[in-house]
């Protein structure tokens, strides 16, 4: 399965989901739908591997789709996606070949063991726009502990991998040449092991699976309800797209 910006490969039990719109692999609505469906298709895999074609894995959403009427669709179609992901059954693995920001990085909370080359950058920028990363609110704190989570979101600063690392956000940062080898080595040990236990295994590991819906389901009304209603937050997000800096009211 191969679409415009999504290419979903199969090799034995594992599948492949590379995102590919460059140069940064930026999503926007329609490779939001296009990703939700390679998911689906790949729901039977016994191990799920989460790549990026060339220089990031991903850049986050486009900015355009948060503006006006295209907010509300837009979360609506990345949260199906990772819920997809949270709800997948076999490991997920991404791995990560360069930058990792706002939606990007939120897409790794979904996953469950993360490769970083060393040196790629990860971060969530959104506050920086006036906005808030409403699945990093609610899956980072239960990931990294609550004021370091805070601290990146608050903040909108990025990190390089190994701080990742050191947060608890990534498990293996890996020299850039050997990013491919050391992961693949990775996912041949997982696809040679029972499939079957594999999946009772990381089900039984997701008891607060619920829970992280429901904070990912309130997040968002917050974000549509109340962020939406503010001028600062249609300022930041029109600031960014003007490429000028954003001139806050405090309302």
């Amino acid at each position: 399965m191969s679409t415009a910006a999504v290419r979903l490969e199969r090799t034995g039990g594992v599948a492949r989901i590379t995102l590919q719109r460059p140069p940064l692999n930026v999503l926007n609505l329609a490779m939001l739908a296009e990703l939700d469906d390679a998911l689906a298709a790949a729901v039977d895999a016994a191990v799920l591997v989460l790549s990026g074609a060339g220089r990031a894995f991903c850049a986050g959403v486009d900015v355009s789709d948060h503006m006006g009427d295209r907010a509300a669709l837009m979360l609506q179609r990345f949260h199906a996606v990772i819920r997809r992901l949270l709800d997948f059954d076999a490991p997920v693995i991404a791995v990560v070949n360069g930058a990792a920001l706002g939606g990007g990085c939120e897409l790794l909370l979904a996953c469950d063991v993360v490769f970083a080359r060393d040196g790629a950058k990860l971060g969530q920028p959104e506050i920086r726009l006036g906005v808030f990363p409403p699945v990093a609110v609610a899956l980072l704190p239960g990931l990294i502990g609550r004021q370091r989570a805070l601290d990146l979101i608050l903040s909108g600063r990025t990190i390089e991998a190994a701080e990742a690392k050191a947060l608890g956000l990534v498990q293996h940062v890996v020299a850039p040449e050997e990013l491919d080898a050391e992961a693949q080595k990775y996912i041949d040990g997982l696809a040679a092991l029972s499939p079957a236990v594999l999946r009772l295994t990381k089900r039984s590991a997701a008891i607060d699976r619920r829970r992280a819906i429901m904070a990912i389901d309130a997040a968002e009304r917050t974000y549509l309800d109340e962020l939406m209603t503010l001028e600062d937050a249609h300022e930041g997000l029109a600031a960014f797209l003007e490429k000028r800096p954003p001139v806050w009211t405090g309302a």
